[in-house]
């Protein structure tokens, strides 16, 4: 009987809140198969510590250490931003790949990220059809943009939601507690790309009419300056004050970002960052409105703190079944999240094609979006609400949650070349 093959796991994209939980869920389901599965590799930095050799050993983290990665934020290995290219464009980086998988006997492969991860596991898993190096490959979803297809949704992006609903409803509370004499508007900054899940999340502090936010910005929704302004005007007018979430991505009706930094990310990506102080610039030139704002960002993917325990339990289901595919001997798919019911929420877990998933985004339906553009539907609430509830506290220790750094050995490198990833 041969000896069980090693699996390597690794991060990429920007991390969340849950990534971890995810890595807990493979780790600790991969030590209840030792006749499968030998050790679990992590790469360092994501697909980059395969390229490089620069494996972690997590077979020398105790459970105790494993199971407390259940509730650290961020990547407890590293993760990166790198897209590996056709196999007619850079063969000498899936020929080591295979020569990394040889020298330490890996079989499998646990990919965990978002539509650009997908791409990659997708190309990983042809390695066995294009080079003749079968490996079992199986992407598990992580992002907070929430634009995966074929799941209904994607771990990471539920407690972000919290994390934005929370802020905006605080927020409110104390703008408008000050607003008669202080300032009128306040605008939350938050990630979203393409899509607009995350600024539509803010929308579930609304419960009455007048609720917090007044306007929410989607990327899917032309923006429109003078609408804008009038909607802006009319809250003031009527609630005394106004609150906004906008999201990174908005555009114009040229198609341009309203906060388009002029450089672009490794993956090709705009670099966006700004549409917040731009969109407040507006409101004091146009409006003579006093303002504030802030700009989530890294706070609103990291906040382990206010995670949504719906969130937390599908990112160790969804790592949980990837290991469990993978010995059953699936390959090529993404694991996914499939909605039973919405009152009360039911879920499970199922697979779609890798070669379904890779560089497609899942953007926001119309019937999610009021038809005036400015806020979420009850349909979109009713998708919504189940994907934030619950709670899921990390430990606390003097006063601060008590999170875990892993001791991330080395594995000795057995190829006995340097490799430069450019």
């Amino acid at each position: 009987m041969s000896s069980p093959k090693n699996a390597f796991y690794a991060q990429s994209g920007g991390v969340t809140s849950v990534i971890n939980v995810s890595a807990a869920a493979v780790i600790e389901t991969a030590r209840r198969y030792p006749e499968k599965i030998g050790k679990v590799y992590a790469g360092r930095d994501g697909i980059i510590g395969a390229l490089t050799e620069d494996l972690i050993d997590t077979s020398v983290e105790s459970p105790a250490a494993i199971a407390a990665l259940k509730h650290t934020p961020a990547g407890a290995f590293g993760s990166c931003r790198y897209k590996l290219k056709g196999f007619d464009k850079n063969l000498a980086e899936y020929e080591r790949l295979i020569e990394v998988f040889k020298a330490h006997d890996i079989g499998y492969f646990f990919y965990n990220g978002g539509g650009d991860s997908a791409d990659t596991c997708l190309k990983v898993s042809q390695l066995g059809e294009k080079m003749d190096y079968p490996i079992q490959a199986i992407h598990i979803p992580k992002t907070m943009d929430n634009d995966l297809p074929l799941t209904d949704c994607c771990p990471g992006f539920g407690s972000v939601a919290k994390y934005t609903a929370v802020s905006i409803r605080e927020a409110g509370f104390d703008l408008k507690s000050m607003c008669k004499t202080s300032t009128k508007v306040f605008i939350l900054e938050v990630m979203g790309r393409h899509a607009g899940w995350t600024a539509a999340a803010g929308g579930l502090a609304a419960e009455n009419e007048g609720d917090d936010p007044h306007i929410i910005l989607f990327p899917e929704v032309v923006f429109d300056e003078a609408k804008f302004l009038a909607r802006v005007k009319h809250s003031v007018d009527t609630y005394g004050y106004c609150t906004i979430v906008a999201s990174e991505g908005i555009k114009n009706a040229e198609g341009k970002f309203v906060a388009d930094a002029g450089s672009v990310d490794a993956f090709g990506h705009t670099q966006l960052g700004g549409v917040a102080s731009t969109l407040a610039t507006m409101i004091k030139t146009k409006l003579g409105l006093k303002y504030h704002y802030a700009i989530a960002d890294y706070l609103m993917r990291a906040a382990r703190h206010v995670a949504s325990k719906t969130d937390v339990e599908q990112a160790y289901a969804v790592g949980e079944a990837a290991v469990e595919f993978a010995v059953a001997g699936k390959g090529g798919v993404m694991v996914a999240i499939e909605r039973q019911a919405d009152e009360p929420y039911t879920w499970t877990v199922g697979e779609a094609p890798l070669d379904q998933v890779a560089n497609v985004e899942k953007k926001m339906p119309a019937e999610f979006i009021s038809e005036d553009g400015f806020h979420i539907t009850e349909a979109c609430r009713r998708y919504l609400a189940p994907l934030i509830a619950g709670e899921d506290h990390p430990p606390y220790r003097n006063g601060l949650p008590a999170y875990v750094q892993l001791e991330n050995t080395p594995v000795e490198k057995k190829t006995g070349r340097e490799f430069t990833v450019a």
